[in-house]
């Protein structure tokens, strides 16, 4: 089924936070879209957008509930379905995408298995109809090898095929309406332009209409025919994509697409102390039986040498599986080097965290891409910003409670939602809880892992000029791996090029990112999405097009 119009009337769903009166938190929501278009819905964490979204399936997150309205596909009004109705209508005429395709696949399954089950549930082929039918959609989304990736288990894959193998799953059964939460806010730059061309290739192919919740406005501008802007659950405004970002009639919208243009931002400088904080001296990092000279069959990362003096802010950038999140480990002694030397405060750090004091572990804190991963989800915020001030410091009862609320105001979160649990904050909310944890060790470095990939732009502008003013308040340091080049280029001075587990380059922000000299460093700035419509179908880059060697 494909084809139909969406039309949202008067939408409004309530929410009630633990030891707190019910809330409207979506309200009047208006819109429609003709068969085959695609809306995006965009605004700050917790504006709405991905209630929204769910509720297009007839569905409500625990605590909340759809409280008024309609959602009328086609002649189907969805919130009037019986609760069997909606099981027939999920993953058959309204399908998901997820943000994590890593989250949504079974990783004991094979694929294919995982990808043909919607259709073979809802009864629309059998299994070799469900396999020819996977092997096509493969082939439309450009992953390699159609006729056998299926065969694959989820961790034989790379993190742009699986989220392209989730989009074959969603399409399997010629849904409707796909739903598409932001499903390339975890990819490096280059692996995004080639699954957004598979996705706006096959929706326009399929004439599939579609929801795309985003806070990446330059992403919005190559796949989206109109923007609904949002703000605390209510609408802004919305028009067609090229309205919206030539000529926003709201002040929150300008707002926005200030936050989204590099140009904009003016860069955060800190003057060096020249004092060195960490030293890393041709460090290998691998993974597999060591060969009879000790080392291992699967090199990760190999000749890495660099330097961050306190206050310093590094840069490491490159695509998946370059190494950039080893590397991260590595310092904070998750993974143990099979080659190398890492010094802190000019001593060497034991390789392994089995052998480091207390305070190396304090002084040192990593911030992960996944807060959903990093947070307890049985625990409290309030109880994730005690435990470190419990384990480094000793705090009274008093104390702890009074730095606790000063960390939340760090980090620009209501107070209200410390007796929360993760599971009842969005996915920005989370990240800056996972960042004020960090901070409650007062340490000297900070690994940020990807800590800006799940803010929108607003919010991750702001961390950045937070990250910016403790360097300067604090003398912190970065270690700060992004895919997002504007962020380093605001944040870093230096910046170091990663490919295939290898530095390239590395040099200050504005001459690397400027004036790059290595083919791949050029590959990954072209690769950057612009925030005007058509640049995609322009962008010459792609994963498939291999960048040649250069010394450096």
């Amino acid at each position: 089924m494909q084809g139909e119009s969406l039309i949202v009337r008067d939408l409004d769903i309530c929410a009630t936070p633990p030891g707190e009166d019910e809330r409207t938190i979506v309200s009047q929501i208006n819109f429609a879209l003709k068969p085959g278009e695609v809306m995006a819905l965009i605004g700050e964490s917790g504006s709405g957008k991905t209630t929204i979204a769910l509720a297009m399936m007839g569905y409500a997150r625990r605590g909340c509930r759809i409280a008024g309205g309609s959602v009328q596909l086609g002649e189907t009004d969805i919130l009037t379905l019986s609760a069997v109705e909606t099981r027939a209508l999920r993953g058959h005429r309204v399908t998901y995408i997820a943000q994590s395709a890593a989250a949504a696949f079974n990783p004991s399954r094979r694929l294919m298995d995982q990808v043909i089950e919607g259709a073979l549930i809802h009864g629309v082929m059998d299994r070799q109809q469900a396999r020819q039918k996977a092997i096509q959609l493969f082939g439309e989304l450009a992953l390699p090898d159609p006729e056998h990736i299926g065969d694959r288990y989820p961790h034989q894959v790379s993190g742009g095929q699986l989220q392209r193998l989730m989009a074959a799953m969603a399409l399997i059964t010629d849904p409707a309406l796909v739903i598409l939460d932001e499903p390339t806010t975890a990819l490096d730059v280059t692996t995004q332009v080639d699954v957004l061309r598979a996705f706006k290739r096959v929706m326009r192919e399929r004439g599939t209409t579609a929801l795309y919740v985003s806070h990446d406005l330059a992403v919005v501008a190559q796949i989206a025919d109109h923007v609904l802007v949002l703000q605390a659950g209510e609408e802004q405004e919305q028009g067609p994509i090229g309205q919206i970002l030539d000529n926003p009639g709201h002040a929150y919208t300008r707002s926005l697409l200030a936050a989204a243009r590099p140009e904009t931002r003016v860069p955060s400088r800190v003057q060096s102390s020249g004092d060195e904080l960490l030293r890393i001296d041709d460090l290998q990092v691998g993974y597999g039986r060591s060969d009879r000279n000790g080392l291992p069959n699967n090199v990760v990362l190999d000749h890495i040498q660099l330097r961050i003096d306190r206050g310093q802010a590094l840069g490491v950038i490159g695509e998946s599986g370059s190494g950039k999140s080893t590397l991260a480990r590595a310092v904070a002694g998750l993974v143990a080097p099979s080659r190398g030397e890492v010094q802190f405060n000019c001593r060497e750090l034991p390789p392994t965290l089995r052998g480091r004091t207390p305070d190396q572990f304090r002084r040192i804190q990593i911030v992960f891409q996944s807060a959903d991963n990093a947070l307890n989800p049985a625990h409290t915020v309030r109880r994730l910003l005690n435990r470190p001030l419990e384990t480094y410091f000793q705090m009274s009862r008093d104390a702890r409670q009074r730095r606790v609320e000063e960390l939340m105001d760090l980090v620009k979160l209501p107070r209200t939602l410390l007796d929360r649990k993760p599971s009842g904050l969005s996915g920005g909310q989370k990240q800056r809880v996972n960042l004020a944890r960090a901070l409650a060790a007062e340490p000297d470095l900070i690994l940020c892992d990807e800590v800006t990939s799940a803010l929108d732009t607003v919010v991750g502008a702001a961390i950045l000029e937070l990250l910016a003013e403790l360097r300067r308040e604090l003398g912190v340091a970065y270690l700060f791996i992004s895919h997002d080049i504007s962020t380093v280029r605001s944040l870093c001075d230096d910046v170091m090029v990663l490919y295939q587990g290898e530095c390239v380059e590395f040099g200050p922000c504005s001459t690397v990112l400027n004036q790059p000299q290595h083919d791949y460093t050029r590959k990954l700035i072209g690769s950057v999405p612009e925030l005007q419509p058509g640049w995609l179908e322009a962008c010459e880059w792609s994963t498939h097009t291999q960048p040649t060697t250069a010394t450096v």
